[in-house]
Order: structure tokens, then C-alpha cells, then sequence
């Protein structure tokens, strides 16, 4: 798309949403620049991935949502964990924001304005109404994403968020509490979760401070998100099914055992048959990274793609790109590890 004053820019977009990675090249006929986009991955949105270049630092003065993605569009998310941040519109209390951990961000923006009587919380009950206006989700478990919510709401008391400095005195709490998100976001553990940042109000939308984007595999969204939680479990693979699956790991090429706990990843492109223990394929990521335990992506030893490792976990729980989890479970996860 070329837009004026010889600049333009195409956007990948899937269920109403548009990220801001991609790379500049020039116009094939000469009318400006484009973003040369590369799909890296696409699940419930499209993520771009860059060579070299970081567009949300060099090209925010262009780079913004177009105005008909904010429209009714909704954006459906299985297995929903997210930590959201409030907005208060009332003039009594102007300004003042709350942060909260939610499982179904529609349900929970109404008990907020409704009310503590319909289940919302007592700071902002009879102060609102309330604005949702930002929301990280993509966390693997409820445990992960009441720990991150935690040290969001007392950054000073968490032993990790130790290096982000107080509020200054002309700081506004909405500007405080965007910077120490943004710091959270380079911080250990959750810098290397498959996390998503979505701005869930356009009005309130803003760059995050320099120096503090959040990390390149972390996709910046726009609009509003709805939780589905699946009422259909996966069902067994049919015997035609099993005999085309493959049996050895395609990194160490044992074969796989009977077993909940010796169960494959399996790449989710349609035309891999690649099969791998979770510490086989995870220690090949790791391979650039031997201080880490957490993969954030790597190359399938199958179809030699660039894929996440949070995608693979999702397509190992039921299905890739609708999430089959259930948000009420409490069991233990391997993220239940991460202490705030």
C-alpha cells in the first residue's frame, strides 16, 4: 500500500489485527518504500519477523493501526490467561488505573463497572465506569499470569523488577504502570514466555518507552479479544492415522514409548512429519543458548522452518491456532516454577 509523502507500508492482518514488525525495501516501481513482510507464523493473529531491523523502533512515526481494524472485530483466544490493565473515565477519580488477572477479559471489564456486588473488585467498585484499555496474554498456565500480575501491581516488592525506579512526581500511574510492564517485558522469566501486548482502546494507545519495545518474538496487537474455551476434546488418531505418524524422535531418533509422559511435539505445518521429545527439541533450540531452559524458537529439524516454541506447546495441547485448555485449571505447569 503506498501512502503519502513518498512512504508506504503493508501490514499482515488476520481476524482484524496488525503487528508491527517488517522490513524496509524500496518501491518495485520506484514510488517510495515498502515493508517487505515475511510471515513468520500465524495462529489467532500473524506474526512478521525482520531481518536485522526492528520497525517498532525506527518506524513508529508511520508504522500505526489502521483505523477500520478498530472497528467490531473480535479476536477469539482458546485457553485464555491475561493480566489487563483499567482505566478510570470518571471524572470524580480521572486517571486512576487498576491491574488485574482475568480468564475471560469480556465478562470481567462488566463485573469491574457493575460493581462488587457482580463479582468486580472493591477498588473500582462505584468509580467507574472503567475502561480495559491494555492486555498481555499468552501465558501458559493461570499460576504464570497471577505471578506476572503480582509483580505488576508491587514492581518495588519483586525481587526481579529491583533496577525500575519509582514514580517520579509528574508521572502519570497510567505512564508509571507502562513502564514497568515494558520492563517486565526484558525481564527474566517472562521475557522469553510466547506473550502477546494488545492495546485493547485505540485512544489510549501508545509507544512503549525507548529502549524498553518489548522482545521481537512478543507481537504488538490491536482491538478487542474474546476467551473460547473449547467444549471438544481432541479426538484419538484413527488407525490409518497411526501408521503415518512417526514413531522416532526425529532429534535423538529413539523410539517413542507408550505413555502420557514420553508424548511428541509435532510440527504444525501440514506438510512436516517431524516428531520429537519436548527435552530433545528443546535442548536443539537451545543450542545458542545453553544458560536457558525456556526455547523462544528454532529451526524444525523436519521442514527446516523458523518456528516458536510457544506454538508448539499450543498445537501439543489440542490443536494449533484454537487452543484446547481449559482456563479453571489450577494443575501444575511447567511455568508454575516462575517466582515473581
Amino acid at each position: 500500500v503506498h501512502g503519502g509523502g513518498g512512504w508506504g507500508w503493508k501490514s499482515a492482518k488476520c481476524n482484524g489485527e496488525c503487528l508491527l514488525y517488517g522490513s524496509l525495501e524500496p518501491h518495485p516501481e520506484g514510488k517510495g518504500t515498502l515493508l517487505n513482510n515475511k510471515i513468520h507464523h500465524m495462529q489467532d493473529y500473524v506474526c512478521i519477523r525482520e531481518s536485522g531491523l526492528h520497525s517498532r523502533q525506527k518506524f513508529n512515526s508511520f508504522l500505526q493501526p489502521v483505523p477500520f481494524l478498530w472497528g467490531e472485530m473480535v479476536v477469539e483466544v482458546h485457553g485464555f490467561f491475561g493480566v489487563y490493565l483499567l482505566y478510570c473515565t470518571n471524572p470524580r477519580y480521572q486517571g486512576r488505573i487498576y491491574i488485574g488477572f482475568t480468564v475471560n477479559p469480556e465478562r470481567r471489564i462488566d463485573q469491574h463497572n457493575a460493581g462488587k456486588r457482580c463479582g468486580g473488585a472493591w477498588k473500582t467498585s462505584g468509580r467507574g465506569p472503567w475502561d480495559m484499555v491494555l492486555i498481555v496474554h499468552g501465558f501458559p498456565s493461570d499460576v504464570a499470569a497471577l505471578r506476572f500480575e503480582w509483580a505488576w501491581q508491587h514492581p518495588h516488592s519483586s525481587r526481579r523488577l529491583t533496577h525500575v525506579t519509582r514514580r517520579r512526581t509528574r508521572e502519570r500511574p497510567f505512564d508509571f504502570r507502562l513502564r514497568v510492564v515494558a520492563h517486565m517485558l526484558q525481564t527474566a522469566p517472562w521475557c522469553r514466555l510466547p506473550l502477546t501486548i494488545r492495546w485493547l482502546k485505540q485512544e489510549y494507545c501508545r509507544e512503549f518507552p525507548p529502549g524498553l519495545e518489548p522482545p521481537l518474538h512478543m507481537p504488538i496487537a490491536f482491538g478487542p479479544v474474546r476467551a473460547v474455551k473449547d467444549t471438544k476434546r481432541a479426538e484419538p488418531l484413527s488407525p490409518e492415522e497411526q501408521v503415518v505418524t512417526k514413531k522416532h524422535c526425529s532429534v535423538c531418533l529413539k523410539t517413542f514409548q507408550d505413555g502420557d509422559e514420553d508424548i511428541p511435539l509435532h510440527c504444525f505445518h501440514l506438510t512436516c512429519t517431524m516428531a520429537a521429545h519436548m527435552f530433545c527439541l528443546s535442548r536443539l533450540f537451545l543450542e545458542k543458548e545453553p544458560n536457558h531452559i525456556l526455547p523462544i524458537e528454532g529451526q524444525c529439524p523436519g521442514c527446516k522452518n523458523l518456528i516458536l516454541w510457544g506454538d508448539l506447546i499450543r498445537h501439543h495441547k489440542g490443536c494449533y491456532g484454537n487452543l484446547e485448555a481449559d482456563p479453571t485449571s489450577s494443575q501444575k505447569h511447567w511455568a508454575d516454577e516462575l517466582q515473581p
